[in-house]
């Protein structure tokens, strides 16, 4: 009995030793595969951020060399530039179309008198008064004002924003076909600024403001405005908020003897038809 006990005994301290050895063998190799995920991890972080400002620096290193405007301590002269043209290099680091050469220098005066050719002015029929909006209000040189009425726009297509209007029925479905037919291509590259079920594509605040117009005035006005004329209501939106770049577009469709109109100009009618001829553009209000 006594060499029987003593032999179970070694079997029991065998399979606990075995046991004990199994759960540390497990515990290292957890704590090893964490260790070696978090390094992964921070790595990856690390090569993302010096991405990031090598790009910054090399954007800044071109721009430099583009106006010669550089000082000894590197930073950049912005003497001469348009307020729109500050904003959108702060925003998105564009460098001004102009200062890449002489040829898009002087394409710069056709684009400037296209400007005052297509940008909208005044206040919008019907719910411009009601709204207390004019697309005066959208300008570089005032960026408050300007973020103000892209807010209000875009609130009624916000959710728990107090304003949000849900559209049903006939109404969601002329919603769905209109806004199908713009995108904020030059913020986001969404095919059109809705999917096809009427749901948000492109989060840009531009997007937000150009939903809510479509919203408000089928909720409000959808007898008084066809499909057509809210479509063209956001083509002079876009047009605000991208004013350099379609501008340009609109250079190219009248060299074409295409028809300048908002639809032509701003929907995805003509996308990209611009493309190998603008020279870059900028952006008014926040992306």
């Amino acid at each position: 009995m006594s060499e029987h006990h003593e032999h179970h005994e070694k079997e029991h301290h065998s399979e606990h030793h075995a046991e004990h050895h199994e759960k540390k063998s497990s515990t290292a190799f957890i704590a090893l595969s964490a260790l070696l995920v978090g390094t992964v991890l921070v790595l990856a972080f690390n090569f993302m951020q010096q991405a990031q400002v090598n790009s910054m620096l090399d954007r800044q290193s071109a721009l430099l060399s583009l106006s010669g405007a550089g000082t000894g301590t590197g930073a950049i002269n912005m003497s001469g530039w348009t307020a729109d043209e500050i904003m959108n290099y702060e925003m998105h680091a564009i460098i001004p179309a102009r200062l890449g050469g002489n040829t898009q220098a002087s394409n710069n005066s056709g684009t400037t008198a296209l400007l005052s050719e297509i940008i909208p002015k005044g206040v919008p029929r019907i719910y411009g008064s009601e709204l207390g909006i004019s697309f005066d209000d959208i300008s570089a040189s005032n960026p408050q004002k300007t973020e103000a009425t892209i807010a209000l726009l875009g609130a009624f297509d916000t959710q728990n924003s107090g304003k949000f209007i849900t559209l049903s029925g006939e109404l969601k479905q002329r919603y769905i076909k209109i806004a199908s037919q713009i995108s904020c291509e030059y913020c986001c590259g969404a095919e059109s600024i809705i999917f096809s079920n009427g749901e948000a594509a492109c989060g840009c605040a531009h997007s937000f403001a150009m939903r809510g117009v479509a919203r408000y005035l089928l909720a409000n006005h959808a007898s008084e405005f066809t499909d057509d004329q809210i479509l063209e209501e956001f083509g002079k939106w876009k047009t605000l908020f991208f004013p350099t770049i379609l501008a340009q577009k609109a250079a190219v469709l009248k060299q074409q003897g295409i028809e300048l109109t908002y639809i032509n100009l701003a929907s995805n009618k003509y996308r990209n038809i611009e493309k190998g001829a603008a020279s870059g553009g900028s952006m008014v209000g926040g992306c």
